[in-house]
């Protein structure tokens, strides 16, 4: 399952471009587009440092990639790229070991969508402080996983017959062809 466009777009707004390292609300050290050192690309963010927005687009690219493969594994339904996208964005955010043990995977495994979905809103909590607290940013982009998540993918359209040709000697032939069944 490749990631599609709008999972990194998905991604990208909600962790927000930031040149200089700084400690999320959970206060872990990070930069660019929300990565960690437990991204798992070799960045690990400290105090002082700083980065390129391109650098950052080929840091998350990375990230998103071995998130990927971390997660792909577990899914055992068939799988959409759009549902995908959302439970990749989901994985980033909370680990791919929370998402492996999560309910969403239980129930998208188990074919039922619905409760799956439902179930990523229940990762909107976070430890600040000391105190395990819902946070409106994490209720805000799970929102968006799920709408995501329940957009369906445009099918592939089908292959068109060749225009019919313009040229009139091209055009005489065929219709002879029609007219006496295409015989010689």
């Amino acid at each position: 399952m490749t990631i599609n466009q709008a999972t990194i777009d998905l991604v990208k707004r909600w962790e927000g471009f930031k040149a200089d390292a700084y400690r999320c609300p959970a206060g872990v050290w990070t930069i660019g587009y929300g990565i960690t050192a437990g991204a798992g690309i070799g960045v690990d963010p400290k105090p002082g440092m700083r980065v390129t927005e391109a650098q950052a687009e080929r840091h998350l690219a990375q990230a998103l990639e071995r998130f990927a493969a971390q997660i792909r594994p577990s899914i055992t339904a068939p799988i959409n790229e759009n549902e995908f996208g959302a439970f990749l964005s989901l994985a980033y955010n909370i680990g791919a070991g929370g998402f492996r043990g999560s309910s969403a995977l239980r129930h998208f495994n188990a074919g039922d969508k619905a409760r799956a979905a439902a179930a990523i809103k229940l990762w909107n909590k976070a430890t600040v402080n000391g105190k395990r607290q819902t946070l409106q940013g994490l209720v805000n982009r799970r929102e968006d996983e799920v709408r995501l998540f329940l957009t369906p993918v445009a099918a592939q359209p089908a292959p068109s017959a060749p225009a019919p040709s313009t040229n009139p000697l091209v055009a005489l032939l065929r219709a002879l062809a029609a007219l006496f069944g295409g015989r010689k």
